[in-house]
């Protein structure tokens, strides 16, 4: 009886550890390859997200040095899109999409720039002086941006 309720606990344990190290490695792989980005007039190099968020949802539009904020985005229905809103901004694409439908017919505000690719969104940023944007990936060749470092 002692060295079953001994086993009983090593094997507890054991389970225990392996599905730590799993979830470990799982939240690991959480997007960490997506970059917000911003044109190199933009001073800003850290932002928490709900000042990202507020950014987004067209709340915030202005930088603090008063610069206007040029919000360049995907399609709604890109994948890129879809995970940097659900993930980044911890809001879904289509709640997004009805604040600025909503900003838009009501005259309140504009809704952000649509490009169709990553490579149209990087190139918008780099031409476009107040601008912020995302991507998955960001060529190193590609320095006429600021990567903005996101806080929880």
């Amino acid at each position: 009886m002692f060295f079953s309720d001994i086993y009983k606990d090593i094997v507890i344990t054991q389970i225990f550890l392996k599905i730590s190290i799993l979830l470990f490695v799982l939240t690991s792989f959480k997007s960490e390859s997506m970059y917000v980005i911003s044109h190199y007039s933009v001073e800003v190099t850290t932002l928490s997200s709900s000042q990202l968020r507020r950014i987004y949802s067209m709340r915030q539009i202005r930088w603090p040095n008063d610069e206007p904020i040029v919000v360049f985005v995907l399609p709604s229905q890109h994948a890129v899109h879809k995970t940097f809103s659900k993930e980044t901004l911890h809001i879904f694409p289509y709640q997004l999409d009805r604040i600025w439908n909503k900003l838009t017919f009501s005259g309140l505000g504009v809704a952000p720039r649509i490009v169709q690719s990553q490579t149209e969104l990087l190139e918008a940023v780099i031409s476009t002086p107040g601008a912020i944007g995302y991507v998955e990936t960001l060529d190193k060749e590609k320095q006429h941006v600021n990567v903005i470092n996101i806080t929880e």
